[in-house]
């Protein structure tokens, strides 16, 4: 079967984490509130955080823009694992020996705790313990792969050098972790939802944060006016949407990648696997109502800067079809993550001069422990003063300072997208076929635009309401994406992604696109 037939599979994006599990409808903020701990995101960092707090008395509330444990929650592969790639060495080499012990042991936490909780709550979340492997296909990684195994092994995570993978794929080396995880991110984290509730917590959906002021306490205000008065904050947006301290916005650049849901006729072997060439492909199962399924995940790119997002699925399409007899792919979603300076997530004080305003973000493609570990930090720095992982996580930790050419090289880059987006010629071709988009000249304005398959016209200013940079079309997803933070429309100008917090600009009135035309010939 060619790679063309494959395509043929291709369903339109849906997440196989949302189509196996309810949508959720937890009330939208009508009234003033005043609460000890306001959360700000409803994600698996904000849900797991309210959950913690919430059992030591602490009265929580978490507002949520959109549903809940829909954005990279509801669209991730779901490892729990403390196997990231290749981060010991690194930590151990340009930070500490120590700050790599703090990853790790919080980490090796992260995955006992969540368990933990799954068998204390009853919760049918299909979890499962998983061997966990990196392997490499090129020599130039084999020795790399060596010291992560020396690292981890020194830092008392159980880790093996092997030269084997029960893949029938040959290769140079992999690393195996034993005792990872793997489950159901949404049938897990629904149910502590509802423990959030039964311990006198509250959750607000459809209730945007817009703006934080401090007057003796944090006051929270929201798109519809509401406010949320709070002794502390804890932003969990994913991306921070708060920009006035912290300058989160030069230090953490965002990347999409992607993934498939996939039927095949061989049984999977069992384990996690991820390689180590860029970029990486990784692989597990996952049982549901019609047989198991591949996750297949990989590819990347920084939002907004993908040419063509959809050859990011054609690849993984043409993985697939090297390893295995590809029957069906009813599943295809992709997620975006936030990248911090030295890889390390950004989890505690937002400043170091806001002790009650805390933040928790960076966490690099690998957030299923990373957002357990911040509900740990951020529960017991509220809760008791400190934290035992706090430092290798702080983030104001002296080390970014060892990053000052990532920060100059993303610097960089978001400068150079803003002014190719102002300065970018703009075609006048005004043929826009159903399913379309593109970006046009209208009276030398921007104007995005793009056909549904009715034929209606959706035009849209193109400018990010975040920090002014130009959008651009994403194919694969049918959205308007920031090249510079990451912020991302629906064609119709909605915010799917912060840290914008005000829409585009919308109009569907065909008779404007005809005057723009007529009135630029």
């Amino acid at each position: 079967m060619s790679l063309d037939e494959y395509k043929n599979f291709i369903k339109p994006p849906q997440s196989y984490w949302m189509a196996s599990t309810p949508t959720t409808d937890y009330p939208k903020l009508t009234e003033d509130i005043n609460v000890d701990v306001a959360i700000v995101g409803g994600g698996m960092s904000g849900i797991s955080c309210a959950y913690m707090l919430a059992k030591e008395g602490v009265k929580v509330a978490i507002l949520e823009a959109d549903h809940i444990l829909q954005g990279t929650t509801g669209h991730t592969t779901a490892k729990i694992t403390s196997q990231h790639g290749l981060i010991y060495s690194k930590i151990k080499s340009k930070m500490s020996m120590e700050f790599a012990q703090q990853y790790a042991d919080a980490n090796e936490s992260a995955i006992r705790l969540i368990e933990k909780i799954q068998n204390e709550l009853h919760i049918d979340c299909d979890f499962m313990h998983q061997p966990a492997y990196v392997f490499t296909r090129q020599d130039q990684y084999v020795q790399k792969i060596k010291d992560e195994v020396d690292a981890a092994s020194k830092l008392g995570i159980k880790a093996s050098y092997v030269e084997k993978i029960p893949f029938d794929i040959p290769i140079k080396a992999a690393l195996r972790f034993e005792n990872q995880a793997q489950f159901h991110p949404r049938k897990y984290l629904l149910e502590l939802a509802k423990e959030v509730i039964k311990n006198g917590g509250s959750i607000y959906e459809q209730t945007r944060a817009i703006d934080i002021e401090e007057n003796g306490a944090y006051v929270i205000s929201t798109k519809d006016g509401k406010k949320v008065t709070a002794e502390k904050v804890i932003i969990a947006s994913h991306y921070p949407f708060y920009n006035k301290h912290g300058m989160y916005f030069a230090r953490i650049y965002i990347e999409r990648s992607y993934a498939l849901g996939v039927k095949v006729k061989e049984k999977y072997p069992g384990g996690m696997y991820i390689t180590a060439e860029d970029p990486a492909k990784s692989l597990r199962s996952q049982s549901s109502d019609d047989g198991e399924l591949i996750i297949i995940g990989g590819e990347h790119h920084k939002t907004g800067q993908g040419k063509d997002t959809t050859k990011h699925y054609e690849a993984l399409i043409a993985f697939s079809k090297d390893h295995f007899t590809v029957e069906d792919i009813p599943y295809r979603w992709s997620t975006q993550d936030c990248m911090t300076l030295d890889d390390v997530p950004y989890i505690g004080h937002y400043t170091s001069d806001t002790p009650n305003l805390y933040v928790a973000t960076g966490y690099g493609k690998w957030g299923m422990t990373n957002s357990t570990v911040s509900a740990m930090i951020l529960s017991d720095l509220i809760v008791r003063g400190s934290s035992p992982y706090q430092d290798v996580y702080n983030p104001s930790r002296k080390t970014i300072a060892a990053s000052a050419k990532e920060f100059i090289k993303e610097n960089i880059n978001v400068a150079k997208e803003l002014i190719k987006g102002k300065l970018s010629p703009l075609p006048n071709d005004f043929d826009i076929k159903p399913g379309e988009g593109k970006v046009i000249n209208g009276n030398g304005e921007r104007i995005g635009a793009f056909r549904d398959e009715k034929g209606v016209l959706h035009l849209v200013n193109t400018t990010c309401t975040h920090m002014g940079c130009e959008l651009q079309w994403n194919s694969a997803e049918r959205s308007w994406d920031c090249p510079c933070h990451g912020s991302r429309f629906t064609y119709e100008g909605d915010i799917i992604e912060g840290p914008a917090v005000m829409p585009l600009e919308y109009d569907r009135d065909v008779n404007t696109f005809e005057k723009l035309i007529k009135d630029d010939f």
